[in-house]
C-alpha cells in the first residue's frame, strides 16, 4: 500500500463505533482519557494516537472556542450591542453559516477544518470593511471580528498541519527522526 493511500485512508475514513466497541480496543497509551458519558464519536483505535497529540487537541479546542466566540459576536453585534437599525437587524443571520461547522469540529473532521479556514475570510472582509466605515461602537466590534477570524484561520491551518504531520509520523516513524532537508 502506498504512503498516499494510507494517508487518505486515515484522513477521510472516519468509522464510527459504539462506545463499548471502541473502548475495549483502546489502551491508556493509545489515547488521552475518554469521558464515558461523552457522546462524541470515538476515533478508530488505530487512529487514536494521531488524534491525541498535543498540537492536534490544542488547535481543535482553540478553533472551536474561537468559532463559538465569533458566533456570539455576530449575533450580539447585530441584535443588541451595535445593530445597524435600532431593535436589531436581519444581518444577525450571518451567524448561521458559522453554526454549521461546530459538529465537525467536535468530531474532529479534517474536511471541516479545511473549509472553515476558507470561509472565515468572508467574515474577515466584513470586519475590515466595517472597521473603516462604521461609527465607534461597531468599529471596535469589527476589530474584534478581524482578530477572531485571524485566530480561527491560524488554528484551523495548524490543526490540518499537525494532523498531516501525525499521520506521516504514524505511517513512517523513521521520517520523524531523519534530518530535514528543507
Amino acid at each position: 500500500m502506498r504512503l498516499e493511500d494510507v494517508k487518505m485512508q486515515f484522513l477521510f475514513d472516519s468509522p464510527t463505533r459504539t462506545k463499548p466497541q471502541a473502548l475495549e480496543h483502546v489502551t491508556k497509551q493509545d489515547m488521552t482519557p475518554i469521558d464515558p458519558s461523552a457522546t462524541v464519536d470515538t476515533p478508530h483505535p488505530e487512529h487514536a494516537p494521531l488524534l491525541a497529540s498535543t498540537g492536534v487537541l490544542t488547535t481543535q479546542r482553540v478553533a472551536l472556542l474561537t468559532l463559538l466566540a465569533l458566533i456570539v459576536l455576530c449575533v450580539g453585534w447585530e441584535l443588541a450591542w451595535a445593530p445597524i437599525k435600532p431593535g436589531g437587524s436581519w444581518l444577525a443571520l450571518k451567524a448561521l453559516p458559522l453554526a454549521l461547522p461546530v459538529a465537525g469540529f467536535l468530531k474532529r473532521r479534517l474536511y471541516t477544518f479545511r473549509w472553515v479556514s476558507l470561509i472565515v475570510w468572508l467574515y474577515f472582509i466584513e470586519g475590515v470593511v466595517r472597521a473603516y466605515s462604521d461609527p465607534s461602537p461597531s468599529c471596535q466590534m469589527a476589530q474584534v471580528e478581524i482578530l477572531l477570524c485571524l485566530v480561527l484561520f491560524v488554528s484551523c491551518a495548524l490543526h490540518v498541519k499537525y494532523r498531516f504531520k501525525a499521520a506521516q509520523a504514524h505511517i513512517n516513524p523513521s521520517a520523524e527522526s531523519a534530518p530535514s532537508t528543507n
